[in-house]
């Protein structure tokens, strides 16, 4: 079985190691979602990661709805995150830029329109706003005339993400977002074919991941799902059938990687009793599967290499306190641990201070 540290091929991209850091809302860009210069030093400091998949990236003013995160979709946008992926790849690192349509889960006053969603739902709690947490709104439905407009949004922020120097995409298709909300059925009430059985509630996966490969081509194209229980207050009723024939669709368009983010019962963001699905989706995809949620150490993360039901791993709230973290993993330093009150804070603090190994034994 393949280690932790040994090279992988992802699509069109050469990994060093299986150590992926995983997309990671940290609100650092401006009001307009334009990075700013500070993300160029963050994920600079994490280029010895096998690949970087950024922070989940906004294809729309519709679809952005968290303050101060990122964006694809305007000239501007593109501009500033060429210097992010420029100074990576000096630093011997890879980059893919995830896609993000929020759906229901953002506030009006991000999206400067009423949130929409597969059908007319609204998500429980408090959404992050300009302003502090605001409740959740209903959503309208996406009209089916309208799909055509939003596959034009991701074509186009895909055309973006190259433009700006990304290696490739990623789809967000996890964590209770539109796709995740087109997908699951405690979520999708509709009667047209993007609704009802289950074929039909994959379609716009499909279309979407078809879409963006039209533009970046299949090597340079993954996608990102959450198949084991409820995610932001979306779930199925029988999510293994579901995220089976998802992955097997994804399977048969050739994408260079599948990622699962599967919590366990002592998840520290999302706690689920749902087994996980990875080794049933393992039997219907043919690429390269990727898993992730509270991995901290190399004997948990090699445990799934050595089980088969994964070729690497994507480490999150690890790579925030810690940039170097291969090489903590590899030598067995300790890790750093990250203050949630600095997660989505505007500054330096929290972000860009974290110290390296030789920083921070000088």
């Amino acid at each position: 079985m393949p280690s932790l540290f040994d090279p992988i091929t992802l699509g069109a991209v050469e990994a060093p190691n299986r150590i992926i850091m995983a997309p990671l809302t940290r609100g650092r860009a401006d009001r307009d979602a334009v990075p700013t210069d500070i993300m160029v030093e963050y994920y600079t400091q994490r280029a010895s990661a096998g690949l970087i998949i950024s922070e989940a990236t906004g294809i729309s003013r519709e679809g952005l709805g968290w303050p101060f995160a990122p964006g694809l979709w305007t000239d501007a946008q593109v501009a500033a995150w060429k210097p992010v992926t420029d100074s990576v790849h000096a630093a011997g690192g890879r980059i893919v830029a995830q896609l993000w349509h929020m759906g229901r889960q953002g506030h009006s006053s991000v999206y400067e329109t009423q949130p929409v969603s597969s059908s007319v739902t609204a998500t429980e709690g408090q959404a992050h706003t300009f302003e502090g947490k605001k409740d959740f709104e209903v959503a309208r439905p996406l009209e089916t005339n309208e799909i055509p407009r939003l596959l034009n949004d991701y074509e186009l922020a895909t055309k973006n993400a190259l433009a700006a120097g990304f290696d490739g995409v990623q789809i967000h298709a996890a964590n209770g977002y539109l796709i995740d909300q087109f997908l699951r059925d405690n979520a999708n009430f509709r009667t047209d074919e993007y609704g009802g059985g289950i074929e039909n509630r994959v379609r716009l996966l499909r279309e979407v991941a078809e879409r963006v490969i039209s533009v970046a081509g299949a090597d340079r194209v993954s996608v990102r799902l959450s198949p084991n229980g409820d995610s932001q207050g979306v779930d199925d009723s029988n999510p293994e059938a579901l995220f089976t024939a998802a992955a097997k669709a994804l399977s048969d368009l050739g994408i260079a990687f599948l990622e699962l983010r599967e919590p366990g019962p002592d998840g520290t963001f999302g706690k689920t009793d749902v087994p996980k699905l990875s080794p049933a989706i393992r039997k219907v995809f043919n690429g390269v599967l990727i898993v992730n949620s509270d991995y901290t150490t190399v004997e948990e993360a090699q445990a799934e290499l050595d089980s088969g039901n994964a070729d690497a791993i994507t480490f999150g709230r690890t790579f925030i306190a810690n940039p170097d973290l291969p090489e903590r993993l590899r030598t067995g330093a300790p890790l750093a641990k990250d203050d949630a009150k600095t997660w989505y804070s505007q500054g330096p603090e929290g972000y860009i201070d974290y110290p390296a190994l030789e920083t921070a034994n000088a």
